[in-house]
Parts: structure tokens; C-alpha cells; sequence
């Protein structure tokens, strides 16, 4: 049983999850835990007490966020057209990666103690795999693009709509989504 923490303490707590959420998603999961604790108005011992370690902090934080995609995923569930499911879900899980880099990172990057993190990751996965899976059923996608394909495509993408902007992601989604699609 762990005893409540203290009103100060709740509210330093809280200030980092704040900061946290602020530097992780302007400078990626690798942001500056200095930085975190000196926004928050704290000392850096205050975040090691809560957070011991980095992906202590990231599995506080950063599952939450990755659940949110099961908000996509119900939105592809529900589209009757597994094209438009397929392509919506696309642009939907893009537009977050190229507006959170904590989120791109969570994706791309390699936090094994981050067991939460891990799992929401592996959640993400298997929903990405249901609509793929639906669009080749219906035989709207082309059949040699695995499931690893497509995820490699849209890190490029991700990538390419950090360093350029939405409008270069945008137009190349388009460009990738009619490779992808079968004829």
C-alpha cells in the first residue's frame, strides 16, 4: 500500500508530468531532464524522486498519449470503406507523429524498461495490423505490402514532416498511399 503523497508534493508531481509533456514533445523523449525540473521550478533530485529514472518518466507520461490512437482506431473500425479506413488511419496517426516527437520517439526509439510504454506501443501495433489486414481483405491494398512496409513508409513520412513541415508529408502520403494501393 503506498501512502498519498503530500499536497506539495502532488503539485511538483504534477508541474513535471506538465513539463515533461512540454520538452519530451518539442525535443523528443531524449529532451533534457534539467530542462524538465528548471520549467517546473524544481530541483533535479525533486524529479528523481519521483522518477527515478527516464523511462520512469516516459511511462508516466507517454502511454496515455499512444492510447489516444485507439481514438483513430475506432474512427477506422467504423469508416465502411477499408480504403478510406486504411488512408484515414494513415493521415490521423502522421499528423500526431509530426506534431509530437516524444510520441515519434515512443514509436521509433528503443525504451525497453519502459515496460508501459512498450505494451502501448505493441497496442498500436495490433491496431495498425487490423485495418492493414481489412484493406487486404477487401483487396484495397496491394497484397506483397507487409504490415513492416507500411510502418517503414510512414516513419519515413514522419520524418520527412519533422524536417519539412505538414505540406512535404502531406504530398508524399498521397504519393505513397497510390503505391500502396492495389490495382
Amino acid at each position: 500500500m503506498t501512502k498519498p503523497l503530500r499536497r506539495d508534493a502532488a503539485r511538483n508531481r504534477e508541474k513535471l508530468l506538465h513539463e515533461a509533456a512540454r520538452v519530451f514533445t518539442e525535443q523528443g523523449l531524449d529532451g533534457s531532464l534539467e530542462e524538465i525540473a528548471r520549467r517546473s521550478g524544481v530541483s533535479i533530485g525533486t524529479l528523481y524522486n519521483h522518477f527515478p529514472t527516464r523511462d520512469a518518466l516516459i511511462d508516466a507520461l507517454i502511454p496515455p498519449r499512444v492510447a489516444a490512437l485507439d481514438e483513430v482506431a475506432a474512427r477506422a473500425a467504423a469508416e465502411p470503406d477499408a480504403w478510406t479506413a486504411f488512408t484515414g488511419f494513415a493521415g490521423d496517426l502522421l499528423d500526431r507523429l509530426t506534431t509530437d516527437r516524444g510520441l515519434l520517439d515512443a514509436f521509433t526509439g528503443d525504451h525497453p524498461a519502459a515496460a508501459q510504454l512498450v505494451a502501448a506501443c505493441h497496442q498500436g501495433m495490433s491496431q495498425l495490423s487490423s485495418v492493414l489486414d481489412r484493406a487486404r481483405e477487401a483487396g484495397a491494398i496491394r497484397s506483397d505490402a507487409s504490415d513492416e512496409d507500411v510502418v517503414h513508409l510512414l516513419w519515413a513520412l514522419s520524418l520527412l514532416g519533422e524536417a519539412t513541415g505538414t505540406i512535404a508529408w502531406r504530398r508524399c502520403l498521397g504519393l505513397v498511399l497510390d503505391g500502396l494501393r492495389a490495382h
